[in-house]
């Protein structure tokens, strides 16, 4: 029998922890850089927030035909593949030369970056356990915090030494070589492994969700979006991304602009309340595993949920209620903590409802997070631009923090999408 010293589904969450963690350190590049590429470039700050936005809108758009990509034709290769496309439009944009093509190249960006979450979902569903799936997804979703909050003091640095041309240039090429490793090293199902242990692969194969006799190997877009539970799991996520995509995008010019803070020392700031996110997908991903060990399935997805968006919407009240850096600052951590708790509930959840077709519909809920993170990020500008005030938007981002609880009081993870009519 083969033995192993760590478990290799261990060694393989290390490994899509750090794919996030690239995933939104070259995201967050450009927030840290708005000032530096609109001054060489002539963009206004209207202008940057449809560069912005445009990414998400790509990203949007191919989440769910990227999912049904991963769930037919595996994660192995829709993995490598992204990232060495999304790593290659990240340097690209380091010869961007006008608005246009910043434009398209965001836009292509965001469309290569769509198909990580759903492919990652579809690994979740073939290499871990039910019981596992909450601090695994919340692991994963850390390093996406952890990544943008990386991202922000060190490329406020790099900007600093070798400018934002060479920068994008320099976080290109480690996501290619990522890229490759991947599809060198990773297998679809721990069955294929090389290395894992017979005892830890008999405990995957045993404790892992099984195929379910009448679902369908291919979900049909319009049989998703039939689904009354996935209408409540989209809204939900379209209230999470709303505030959390404040914190990518526009908290670092806000609280540089608004506080006259210098670009490190903005950098610093901003990675704050991303810090906080990683420690709430973390507290939630043990919270779903913790209560769903104790039989109760329904409350492991809710309760997490809930008590997020609750935090989420206080914090968001209260930064319209202070005038300090420090106090801005720490009311937003609270939101983003909130906000990114609900994050392993709803992936959990979409692995939950879709089984076989993970990939697929958790890419029908990231589409629709992601086109309203595509309204945040225009959003802000504009509100801005019209009352002269940050304060509306706030107040927006707890509003629909509230209608999120309201969504997830009723949203059941027993119910397979496929056959939701039936139970």
């Amino acid at each position: 029998m083969k033995k192993t010293i760590i478990p290799i589904r261990f060694v393989l969450v290390f490994c899509t922890f750090l794919l996030t963690v690239l995933l939104y350190v070259d995201r967050a590049c450009i927030s840290a850089a708005k000032g530096d590429i609109s001054s060489d470039l002539g963009f206004s700050m209207t202008d940057f927030g449809w560069i912005m936005a445009v990414f998400t809108l790509g990203y949007a758009l191919f989440q769910t035909p990227s999912g049904k990509l991963a769930d037919t034709r595996g994660a192995r290769g829709v993995i490598a593949g992204i990232v060495t496309i999304w790593s290659f439009l990240t340097a690209f944009t380091g010869f961007a030369w006008s608005y246009t093509s910043m434009l398209v190249i965001r836009f292509l960006f965001g469309a290569g970056e769509a198909g990580a979450f759903p492919a990652l979902s579809k690994v979740v569903y073939n290499w871990f356990p039910v019981s596992e799936r909450g601090i695994i997804q919340g692991i994963n979703f850390s390093g996406s915090r952890i990544g943008a909050a990386f991202a922000m003091p060190l490329v406020a640095w790099m900007l600093a030494e070798i400018g934002w041309r060479h920068t994008f240039l320099v976080f290109g090429a480690f996501g290619i070589l990522y890229g490759v490793l991947w599809f060198l090293i990773f297998r679809e199902k721990p069955e294929q492994g090389k290395f894992i242990g017979s005892k830890e692969l008999e405990y995957i194969t045993k404790n892992r969700q099984q195929s379910s006799p009448g679902a369908k190997k291919s979900l049909p877009f319009v049989t998703i979006m039939k689904s009354t539970t996935m209408w409540k799991t989209m809204v939900q996520y379209i209230c999470s991304n709303f505030t959390f995509y404040f914190s990518l995008t526009w908290m670092f010019p806000y609280i540089q602009e608004r506080f006259q803070l210098g670009l490190v020392e903005a950098g610093f700031y901003t990675s704050i309340p991303l810090v906080a996110g990683a420690v709430g997908n973390w507290l939630a991903g043990i919270l779903v595993d913790a209560i769903y060990r104790n039989g109760k399935w329904k409350l492991s997805r809710r309760v997490p949920a809930i008590v997020g968006f609750a935090l989420s919407a206080v914090g968001m009240i209260m930064v319209t209620q202070v005038s300090s850096p420090v106090l801005s600052v720490a009311f937003m951590a609270l939101a983003v903590f909130g906000a990114d708790m609900t994050l392993s509930p709803s992936w959990a959840f979409c692995i939950d409802i879709g089984k076989e077709n993970a990939g697929a519909v958790s890419g029908t809920m990231n589409m629709a997070g992601n086109l309203g993170a595509f309204v945040t990020i225009i959003a802000f500008p504009y509100l801005f631009k019209w009352t002269g005030q940050y304060e509306p938007f706030f107040i927006i981002c707890a509003g629909l923090s509230i209608v999120a609880i309201f969504m997830w009081s009723s949203m059941n993870p027993e119910k397979p999408i496929f056959n939701e009519s039936k139970i």
